[in-house]
């Protein structure tokens, strides 16, 4: 039961718990700004996320191996000892991310005095950090969508200056879009700068 019960869960922890949730509004984002609605497919997007968050948190996890997992299968920490200090990387990474706003409104809902930041339980950090994930996922997409608005008007205002009213914009921004953001290597550039966003 309790091994059904942490493969159930696994899934909703990568998601809240880590940089997948960004990735993954970012890429979909991207793709709705390049006009596309099936390339690249869904399982393409969310392999790509999730390969990034395994080298994004890959510092996380071999912290949390190497001071937790490896003394407690040594039998020189006992179970509880290890799950505490195995999510101190874990909450070191959620705190760092987590805007203080957001931090702040969960905290103030959750009605008991914290301290420090470092006391803050994980029922409150987490709704908080996704919550700022996703917040900040929409943030770079937007930011992503403006030069590829831009583009479209550009076509729009084209075609109707040459009376061409009748023919639809996309034909003509969606190839430019592919070719523009082909030419400026854009997957490698986003997905370096996402990586850059959790180490800086």
């Amino acid at each position: 039961v309790l091994a059904l019960t942490a493969l159930s869960f696994l899934p909703a922890a990568l998601i809240l718990m880590t940089s997948f949730t960004r990735i993954l509004i970012v890429f979909s984002l991207l793709r709705q700004a390049l006009g596309l609605t099936t390339m690249p497919p869904n399982i393409v997007l969310i392999g790509l996320s999730l390969f990034l968050t395994l080298f994004i948190m890959n510092p996380v996890f071999d912290s949390m191996y190497k001071n937790a997992y490896q003394p407690y299968s040594a039998g020189k920490m006992g179970f509880p000892q290890a799950i505490e200090v195995g999510a101190k990387p874990l909450k070191e990474f959620m705190l760092k991310q987590t805007r203080k706003d957001d931090l702040n409104l969960f905290v103030k809902m959750y009605g008991k005095e914290i301290e420090a930041r470092e006391d803050v339980p994980f029922t409150v950090l987490i709704p908080a950090f996704a919550i700022s994930e996703i917040k900040t996922g929409f943030l770079i997409g937007f930011i992503i969508f403006l030069p590829f608005l831009v583009i479209d008007f550009a076509v729009a205002s084209i075609l109707t200056s040459l009376g061409m009213v009748m023919v639809s914009p996309v034909m003509f921004s969606l190839p430019l879009k592919l070719i523009v953001f082909s030419l400026a290597d854009g997957w490698a550039l986003l997905s370096t700068s996402l990586v850059q966003s959790y180490i800086n």
